[in-house]
């Protein structure tokens, strides 16, 4: 290698570690929010239909509300994820917040068919995108500032929900993490594991 081409292998070398770190971002970013999916799927497995709507006080949101406050957004947000604003004008973001008598039927398909929305376009990104401005509002964000907002919005919504529904089941309800007390034994078990 000639010393003019040393400055050129390097800046290939940089970009070809950026590629692949934003490669490993959206990779990321896709498994995490596959997480928190699972984790309201979890949750809804355990519920009544009934249970989706209580509320623990009139100022609170039931589990019901909370999901259609999350289908509207991942709707508004991931569709023209790249060629339109985040906040689409047929969004009715008010009425999100409002009490209905939906089924369970219901919640759950807008639940799901919020998120195939967001994975679906959060798969169809390339490393490429994440530098990409996009507007949410008005207020412009880069492609991945953009998805890490709503890497903080989610799990907070999925946490109340989880968070509800573990205090409807109280004694019956099957925990999503590890239990209460089990911490050592979680951690000898995973030792165990590893030695294997």
């Amino acid at each position: 290698m000639s010393f003019t081409s040393a400055p050129l292998a390097g800046s290939l070398l940089l970009k070809k570690i950026c590629m692949s770190f934003e490669e490993g971002f959206l990779k990321d970013a896709i498994k995490r929010f596959r997480y928190y999916k699972e984790l309201g799927d979890k949750t809804f497995s355990q519920l009544k239909e009934e249970d989706l709507f209580y509320q623990p006080s009139t100022e609170s949101n039931s589990i019901a509300v909370i999901v259609q406050h999350m289908y509207g957004n991942m709707l508004s947000r991931w569709t023209n994820f790249l060629t339109e604003d985040g906040e689409k004008e047929w969004r009715k973001r008010d009425a999100e917040f409002e009490a209905t008598q939906y089924s369970k039927a219901d919640i759950l398909s807008f639940w799901n068919d919020g998120w195939k929305c967001m994975l679906d376009t959060l798969e169809s990104l390339t490393a490429g995108d994440l530098m990409k401005t996009v507007t949410i509002r008005t207020e412009p964000l880069l492609v991945y500032d953009a998805i890490l907002r709503q890497l903080a919005h989610y799990p907070y919504h999925v946490g109340q929900i989880v968070y509800i529904g573990r205090l409807i089941k109280n004694n019956e309800w099957t925990s999503l993490s590890i239990p209460k007390g089990n911490s050592a034994e979680y951690l000898d078990s995973v030792k165990a594991a590893q030695k294997k």
